[in-house]
């Protein structure tokens, strides 16, 4: 029987190189669904390729397009707009994994509708965990669902984690994530402050989003991957460390109390941990080149020292401050970035944005969906005052 699954943010990067690995494997996995927001044309290429039972918008005139040319080319995929459709096929009684892969805190309210729901949820939405954090774990739990990570660092560590997750305590002492340092690793960070949004989208090893190359060329993308390591593998923010590793060919560690290293290797390729998400604890093939170890010149590690990299280390701040501070750092990074890339300021101004609203805000300890939505709103309201002060 062929597994269900619903491609949550199928036109990005991440749900393209989802689709591509169903589509190599259509005898173990069926599309039952996919989404979107605004990218009509690229939805309505997949759902004729796929056929899935429905497609959502949540743009509600990108909806009614859709809807329209489906017609005229006869497919029969129903059309529906909104959030509560993106909670719709997350949680649909016929669905048995769900790829979460809308960038940013929007991904936040299907994400945990298909945990409540007890599906297999392929989690590469990183803010899911970064603004939900407990609430987000809870739901989780509570639905019994099968929480498997999709950013490459995290599939890693999982894959060298024991499979008995009570053990983990008794076993590790720290795990290692890696980072590529992004497009100005050896850049001076004095250097930076007219860079474009193109230099700071050129990144060395992967083509991805605008939103998540900025965060890779600032750091914060691995700052927030530093708070999805805390809750994804209930680490004390002292136990996670993160090395840069210009390569990525390493994808991340897991140190043990006797000091032997685990680590997980492979071609930098997202088709390897959404496979392995997919099949898991099977394997099946991803589409990625092979690792070829006589081609490779060497592997090299480095320090992510606060000088260079002072955005990556708000995690840990953020981590060690009351519960909702992380919502606060997500909501802030994202309307920093979406600042730079209008043009708005400088990206060296995104770091000392964040700094400024983590520091200005104090958030009450959120106890649902709701009051994490109402807080990011109001961050988000709070950081837009900071930015036009740097901009006066």
């Amino acid at each position: 029987m062929t597994m269900q699954v619903t491609v949550l943010g199928s036109t990005g990067s991440i749900g393209t190189n989802t689709l591509d690995v169903v589509a190599r494997h259509l005898d173990l996995y069926q599309v039952f669904a996919l989404s979107a927001h605004s990218q009509v044309d690229l939805l309505l290429a997949q759902c004729l390729q796929f056929k899935p039972r429905y497609a959502v918008m949540t743009s509600a005139i990108h909806a009614r397009d859709l809807r329209d040319r489906l017609a005229q080319a006869g497919c029969r995929t129903e059309v529906l707009d909104g959030v509560d459709a993106l909670e719709q096929i997350a949680s649909h009684p016929d669905v048995d994994a769900v790829m979460a892969a809308i960038v940013g805190a929007a991904g936040l309210r299907p994400a945990v509708a298909a945990a409540r729901a007890g599906k297999r949820l392929l989690l590469a939405n990183k803010e899911a965990l970064v603004v939900g954090g407990q609430v987000f774990m809870d739901a989780v739990a509570q639905g019994g669902a099968t929480l498997l990570p999709i950013d490459s660092e995290h599939s890693a560590i999982f894959q060298c984690l024991p499979e008995d997750a009570s053990v983990w305590p008794q076993r590790v002492d720290h795990i290692i994530l890696t980072a590529s340092g992004g497009p100005f690793r050896t850049r001076e960070p004095s250097s930076l402050r007219d860079v474009t949004p193109q230099q700071a989208c050129n990144h060395p090893n992967f083509s991805m989003g605008r939103k998540i190359s900025i965060d890779s060329a600032t750091m914060m993308n691995k700052a927030l991957e530093v708070i999805e390591a805390r809750w994804l593998f209930n680490m004390r923010p002292e136990q996670i460390k993160v090395v840069i590793h210009p390569q990525q060919i390493v994808h991340s560690m897991v140190q043990f109390n006797d000091a032997s290293i685990l680590a997980q290797l492979g071609t930098p390729d997202m088709r390897v941990p959404i496979a392995c998400g997919l099949a898991w604890p099977e394997r099946v093939a991803s589409g990625a080149a092979p690792l070829d170890f006589s081609k490779l010149a060497a592997l090299t590690f480095e320090e992510a020292d606060a000088r260079r990299f002072p955005g990556l280390h708000l995690s840990w701040q953020a981590l060690r401050a009351p519960e909702g501070t992380t919502t606060v750092l997500n909501a802030a990074n994202e309307v920093a970035v979406a600042a730079f890339l209008g043009g708005r300021m400088r990206f060296d101004q995104i770091y000392h944005v964040n700094a400024q609203v983590l520091e200005g805000m104090q958030p009450q300890s959120p106890d649902g969906v709701e009051s994490l939505l109402e807080l990011d709103a109001e961050v988000r309201s709070y950081a837009e005052g900071v930015i036009a002060a740097c901009a006066a």
